[in-house]
């Protein structure tokens, strides 16, 4: 909600961390923010080969 809320990933996160405690990175919310602004909306990761 904070994307549409034109909220910076900085401030997305901080928000996060003042309700929740415990939550993903500054790093993780700048790739989703990332992926948002490219239209992809999933915060799943993508299926990968390999082993994890």
């Amino acid at each position: 909600f904070c994307f549409n809320w034109k909220k910076t990933a900085a401030e997305a996160h901080r928000m996060l961390v003042e309700v929740y405690g415990d939550v993903p990175s500054d790093k993780i919310c700048r790739k989703w923010f990332r992926r948002f602004k490219s239209g992809v909306f999933d915060v799943e990761d993508e299926k990968r080969s390999g082993r994890p």
